[in-house]
């Protein structure tokens, strides 16, 4: 009997433990799925969820039958498809739009001008393009006109930005004078450039900074009407879903876009075809693009606009007699109107004010006789938001300064603080290849934030569902900023990789939860805790474009803060310093934040 006892007890008897309760999970698992794993995949992505709730069928048009169901994975995959086609092309335009902005003889410190167009017009136009959708009358629905004319704005800034020196040269630039084939991670560089005041590209300098706008604005302000396309083609129930999948394909399409840079098509026969590396990569990221955007604009049917007002009269029709019917059957009355509000204030995209909501799944109704919402309104309600919208708009502002500081700095923090680098030195000495190795390094470790955000969405629904928004959204962002802090003090090759998945985790937090805070609001038509409506005239796709703005305050105040922080410190490690400060304040204001009862 003693011997019995001793052989579970210690390590022996911790293994025993944990093998008895992994049988007993797997018990338990075969008896939860007996068809196998086979049949559990096939029903996590072709299986349509069940409602506790029937759709409406007042509206009986068989052509748009689907946007009043559940949708399974593969088809809210197919919905978010143009996300990973954008993260594509924004993992082509970091890793390369400054190296051939140097090549061509743009001094570093004119750097942040280039990059500070795309925020100054993408900071008033979004909002604008946001509000015109809500109320786009285009027989092909609100939202994808939007996202098709986006993506020709994408398209050409994909082909500018990689072919700009050859036109600058048609144009009559007088070319690279006394070209020397370096090896560096910058790509060869012309020895004239080293000379001030030598520039012989300025047509080709000129055709880069246009592509680049074009890439970087039409890239971000594609995103909005995206998000609001995947809230109006899906119902409430698979919002949360729908999200977490968006954030999916978008953490995999940026991994996907690093590592397609990271691979030398100079030695392969595709780079021969293209004429070169750079080249190759933005020719197969306009490729992807191109799928991935005609994948989702081809996926469901928006019903238009004004067949959209035949539909409000059918169900201003239809609610008298459903409620008789539903009185009549002995239901309580406020459950009956719980159901009520919870249907049909979905109003996602709706112009029209909560206290007389009409359509589900963002179908917009105007107010009183129909008038499109004025330019002047669509202003005054940006100003007169409700608070409740203001905390989120300025919890996203933080993340996104704080993640800001991270994509746009992260390798030249690398390449110094942790490889010991230095940019300036000259080319082919130990500091110059350390700084060059340093920025390769700093790659990889995207590489894996971009891999650890597609991971992470796939869990933040159910993490959502067990915890509670408020939890979830709070602990992403002290994820972050513990990660960022670590990292700020080990500066290690090791914390590089390992602390990069924190960065995973709050794009993920970032990408999700303000627009499923958004879209909660509009869905239950209650702004504050005590149940208030907004008094506003507000539409989801104004308000997600409202929310999406930010990143560009965000670039722009972090183009101004981060060159006079690293100045102050001496160091390049006041990036992620002052990343771990932002999220740190973040996670402040998003306590702040009216959640309701998600």
């Amino acid at each position: 009997m003693a011997d019995k006892l001793d052989e579970y007890q210690g390590v022996t008897g911790r293994w025993h433990g944990f093998k008895d309760r992994c049988k007993e999970r797997y018990a338990q698992w075969k008896e939860d799925h007996p068809n196998g794993i086979v049949e559990m995949l096939k029903e996590a992505l072709f299986g349509i969820p069940t409602s506790d709730h029937q759709p409406d069928r007042a509206y009986d048009n068989s052509d748009y039958s689907d946007l009043f169901r559940r949708k399974n994975r593969l088809e809210l995959m197919r919905i978010s498809a143009a996300v990973m086609g954008i993260e594509f092309s924004y993992a082509g335009e970091t890793a390369f739009v400054s190296p051939i902005l140097l090549q061509i003889g743009v001094p570093h410190e004119q750097m942040t001008l280039v990059w500070a167009l795309s925020p100054l017009i993408g900071f008033f136009m979004t909002p604008l393009l946001g509000s015109l959708s809500d109320r786009c009358s285009s027989k092909h629905g609100r939202r994808r006109p939007f996202i098709f004319l986006m993506s020709i704005g994408v398209c050409l800034g994909l082909l500018l930005v990689p072919n700009s020196e050859s036109l600058g040269y048609v144009f009559g630039d007088l070319g690279a004078i006394n070209r020397t084939e370096v090896p560096s991670v910058l790509g060869p560089r012309s020895s004239v450039l080293e000379t001030e005041g030598t520039n012989h590209h300025p047509w080709g300098v000129f055709f880069t900074i246009i592509g680049t706008v074009l890439l970087d604005f039409d890239a971000d302000a594609c995103q909005s009407p995206a998000r609001a396309y995947l809230l109006d083609v899906t119902v409430p129930e698979d919002h949360a879903r729908g999200l977490s999948t968006f954030t999916i394909m978008a953490g995999l399409g940026g991994f996907m876009g690093y590592s397609l840079g990271g691979i030398n098509w100079d030695d392969t026969s595709i780079g021969n075809f293209f004429g070169g590396h750079v080249r190759a990569v933005f020719s197969l990221i306009l490729i992807i693009f191109i799928a991935c955007v005609s994948a989702t604009i081809t996926s469901f049917k928006e019903i238009p606009l004004d067949e959209l007002h035949q539909y409000e009269e059918f169900k201003k029709s239809a609610e008298p007699a459903a409620q008789l019917q539903v009185e009549s059957q002995g239901n309580d009355v406020e459950q009956v109107e719980k159901d009520v509000l919870r249907k049909d204030c979905s109003t996602y995209g709706t112009l029209e004010e909560p206290q007389s909501p009409s359509v589900p799944n963002g179908l917009p109704i105007h107010e009183g006789h129909g008038e499109p919402l004025s330019v002047k309104h669509y202003l005054i309600s940006i100003i007169k938001m409700p608070n409740s919208l203001r905390i989120v708009c300025l919890t996203n502002l933080f993340c996104w300064m704080a993640h800001v500081c991270y994509s746009l700095y992260f390798t030249d923090f690398v390449g110094e603080s942790v490889f010991g680098g230095n940019p300036a030195a000259p080319i082919g000495s130990e500091s110059r290849i350390n700084y060059e190795a340093g920025v390769r390094f700093g790659c990889w470790g995207m590489a894996m934030y971009s891999l650890s955000c597609a991971c992470y969405s796939t869990v933040i629904e159910k993490l959502i569902k067990k915890y509670g928004a408020k939890k979830v959204y709070v602990g992403g962002l002290c994820t972050y900023s513990f990660g960022m802090t670590l990292l700020c003090i080990l500066r290690s090759q090791v914390a590089v990789i390992l602390f990069s998945w924190t960065a995973g985790v709050m794009y993920s937090t970032l990408f999700t939860m303000p627009y499923l805070l958004v879209a909660h609001y509009h869905a239950t038509g209650m702004w504050d805790s005590a149940g208030g409506g907004c008094n506003e005239k507000r539409g989801i796709g104004t308000d997600v474009a409202v929310v999406s703005s930010c990143v560009f305050v965000a670039q722009l105040l972090i183009s101004f803060i981060m060159g006079f922080t690293v100045k102050a410190t001496g160091s390049t490690a006041a990036v992620v310093g002052v990343a771990a400060t932002l999220a740190a304040a973040a996670a402040v204001t998003a306590t702040k934040i009216t959640y309701l009862d998600l």
